[in-house]
């Protein structure tokens, strides 16, 4: 048993077919409206009696704890169970609120904390009491899995104390292993991984985690015994969220801007900062529509890092492996833009966040235009128009240099079958904290993945955030501007600013960007130029009124025009929201849309939509389960205009958490689209099953298939990380062509690939 006692400091801060199924939607969705509506207008009114009063001024409450140092003699067994006597030395952090569902109240289940370290190593133990422990939710057991289904604890370590950037660590009562980096505290990159071990166990009064984590795998200077840390807990059963510090309900989880401190850290070593990871893979392929075997193939890969700096590593790769990535995701364009196709690789996910420019001008995601314009996708380096290409060797610099921001990365690469030559592709940010929270940046591209001309872009952009510019309330702002040189279409701008206040009662934001009509970023992403997008939103959520844990109204807007200000698209939503107190979800929402179609496009390759002006109403819901039960659902349906013709559309997720050895995640989305010049019915689904081992052991199926292509996908991964840092993953990936549908079908394959790799990790 751990004891039971302690105590914290505080410190504090500065201030057709488918009309007759719509008709009977469109009823079912108008009477749920109006009842949400009606009984959110009597409840809002009981919010202001809901909860109790914070027992402290959270709008500047900034807790600090205290890390033992212990002998590498004295070091813990890591597995959950904190009876080893070098616990008993550390300070006890048992000071904890709820931010959900009653802001400022003390958790109602008590929570232990315990920092030790040694000269290589920082030690976490975390005892979770639970007054009912036979029902702590506890079903995920894959590493990196998504955890927030499960009872668990997370922490953030900010070694700089920049109360902007922090790494994450998590675990749940199975043992499951979470890690990820926090950047700039909007961007939370869980394909981060790291080499650190951890271990839980059940007890009669809750569970205990323990966790180890290497110093080398962390930037810090040495100099400093300060730390940023956020401690968080979730007791799954009552949706309840609890936290150490940024007591604030309307604060994101991954923001640690109101972090508490740990001190104490004092003469940890990082060793020599080198680590080399070896891959060898065995790997076949076989094309089949033109017979052709391709012979066994052998291949060598790797990556060393060496911390140039405490805080600044660099990255040599050669010949990368990517054929751990999961399957793309699937999807069937019913727009006349091109789809943005989110990355999947770790190699280019890991840092990711390093080169995130212009803040939240490109996060919102309900903005229509949100990812047109990005200086540098990543998704652009080993791919060409769709086509894989070989990296032959890269070099990557990320963290800190002074107070600089440091991202840069340079790869090489083969031709790409329209250039035999060999390309260089190049990006480098770097920022600059400027006031106490925000920060200054600049970017730079260089290269065209095709090889078809000479390109580059250059932006800079100013980042605001202050998380107490009213007592408790969050201001952000963001300003970017950017430019590129092509030799083939000529320069051009893009340029925005964003507002944001991410407060309750009131959340507002506001957006404006305009994309030049030649801006062409070839290491970017950019599928609509020539035009000015303006959206936002206002949300009024009241939390613990009568039945309700929290009730929204909201309206966002969406408008694009031309340079010339002659409005192109435009869409308006009203929506109201309600969760249980179980935290069951339910959206109702109207939405209306207008498009000015200057040119014939086709929907999903098929229903020609003719130039013209159009606008229509649709009616949403969306109705979403919650997490805390073995099974979940996701179902969002719409309908029933689209232009000028009739719609539908339905998408559902199911999740089957049957034990914590299996899970499976099916998908359809049916859409249904009639219009005078024809109709199309797309049907898409796809399939997740995991077969979880071990939280280090894993096999992980996925199946894809759509009507349109008439493409199937299927993968099978298997990877088990046999010690921390080693691992041996192999892969079977099967693409074929299936016209028509069940039960009348054709299977003709397309590609078959099986893969066996060995991974291991040297540390110096």
């Amino acid at each position: 048993m751990v004891p039971v006692g302690g105590n914290v400091s505080a410190q504090v801060r500065g201030a057709p077919g488918a009309a007759v199924p719509g008709q009977v939607l469109l009823k079912a969705v108008l009477i749920f409206g109006a009842s949400v509506f009606l009984a959110g207008s009597v409840i809002a009114a009981e919010a202001p009696n809901a909860g109790a009063a914070p027992r402290r001024d959270f709008s500047s409450y900034v807790p600090t704890g205290r890390a033992t140092r212990i002998e590498p003699s004295e070091a813990p067994t890591i597995d959950g169970d904190l009876s080893d006597p070098a616990w008993a030395k550390a300070q006890i952090i048992d000071e904890f609120y709820q931010v959900d569902p009653d802001e400022g109240v003390p958790a109602s289940q008590r929570t232990v904390a315990r920092f030790i370290y040694d000269e290589n190593t920082l030690y976490v133990g975390i005892y979770a009491y639970d007054t009912e422990p036979d029902k702590i939710v506890a079903t995920v057991r894959a590493r990196d899995g998504r955890l927030d289904t499960d009872d668990g604890v997370r922490i953030f370590l900010d070694p700089q104390l920049t109360r902007r950037n922090a790494y994450y660590f998590e675990m749940n009562a199975l043992g499951s292993r979470v890690d990820a980096l926090l950047q700039n505290n909007n961007a939370y990159i869980q394909t981060w991984n790291t080499i650190w071990s951890g271990g839980a166990k059940r007890q009669v009064d809750g569970y205990s985690v323990e966790m180890a984590i290497p110093f080398r795998d962390l930037s810090f200077d040495p100099a400093k015994p300060d730390w940023g840390l956020e401690i968080q807990r979730r007791v799954r059963r009552t949706g309840e969220r609890i936290r150490w510090s940024s007591i604030s309900a309307a604060s994101y989880y991954a923001d640690v801007s109101r972090e508490g401190v740990l001190t104490g850290i004092v003469g940890a070593s990082q060793g020599l900062g080198l680590d080399v990871q070896t891959y060898a893979k065995f790997g076949f392929k076989r094309e089949w529509p033109g017979r052709n075997r391709d012979t066994p193939k052998f291949s060598m890969s790797g990556n060393a890092y060496y911390k140039v700096t405490p805080a600044l590593t660099g990255t040599l790769t050669v010949n990368p492996d990517f054929s751990d990535a999961p399957l793309d995701i699937r999807q069937v364009n019913t727009t006349r833009f091109v789809l943005f196709q989110p990355e999947t690789r770790d190699f280019f996910l890991q840092d990711a966040a390093t080169f995130e420019f212009g803040g939240r001008s490109f996060l919102r995601a309900d903005d229509i235009s949100r990812d047109n314009g990005r200086a540098f996708f990543s998704r652009n380096i080993g791919l060409s128009q769709g086509r894989a290409v070989d990296i032959t060797t890269g070099g990557k610099l990320s963290g800190q240099f002074g107070d600089l921001g440091i991202g840069a990365l340079t790869v090489l690469t083969d031709g790409t079958g329209l250039t035999a030559e060999r390309q260089v592709l190049s990006v480098a940010r770097i920022t600059k904290p400027i006031f106490s929270e925000s920060k200054l940046g600049v970017v730079f591209t260089n290269g065209d993945p095709t090889g078809r001309s000479k390109n580059s872009v250059a932006g800079a952009d100013f980042q605001y955030f202050n998380s107490n510019f009213l007592p408790g309330q969050v201001l952000s702002a963001d300003v970017f501007f950017e430019r590129s040189f092509s030799n083939t279409v000529g320069d051009d701008d893009t340029f925005g600013l964003v507002l944001n206040l991410p407060n309750e009662p009131w959340r507002v934001d506001a957006h404006f960007k305009q994309v030049g009509a030649n801006y062409f970023p070839a290491l970017g992403f950019v599928n609509r130029t020539g035009i000015r997008a303006y959206d936002g939103n206002i949300t009024h959520r009241a939390r613990n009124v009568g039945r309700w844990r929290f009730v929204d109204f909201l309206t966002t807007w969406n408008v694009v025009t031309g340079l010339d200000n002659r409005m192109q698209s435009r869409e308006n939503i009203f929506e109201v929201a309600v969760a249980t107190r179980f935290t069951d979800e339910f959206h109702f929402r109207v939405v209306n849309s207008f498009e000015d179609v200057p040119d014939i496009f086709d929907i999903a390759n098929t229903v020609p939509v003719p130039i013209g002006r159009y606008s229509w109403t649709n009616l949403g819901l969306y109705v979403a389960t919650s997490d805390a039960r073995p099974y979940g659902a996701r179902l969002d349906v719409t309908c029933c205009s689209f232009y000028n013709g009739d719609y539908l559309r339905v998408d559902l997720q199911l999740d089957f958490r049957l034990n914590a050895l299996f899970q499976i995640i099916p998908k359809y989305t049916y859409t249904y689209v009639s219009l005078p010049t024809g109709e199309v019915t797309i049907h898409l689904a796809s399939t997740d099953f995991v077969v979880n081992f071990t939280p280090d052991m894993q096999l992980f199926t996925q199946i894809q298939y759509d009507n349109i292509s008439a493409n199937f996908t299927g993968s099978v991964r298997y990877r088990w990380e046999y010690e921390p840092g080693n691992e041996l993953f192999a892969s079977i990936g099967q693409s074929a062509l299936i016209p028509g549908l069940l039960p009348r079908y054709t299977f003709i394959p397309q590609i078959s690939q099986a893969v066996l790799r060995l991974g291991h990790t040297f540390r110096f």
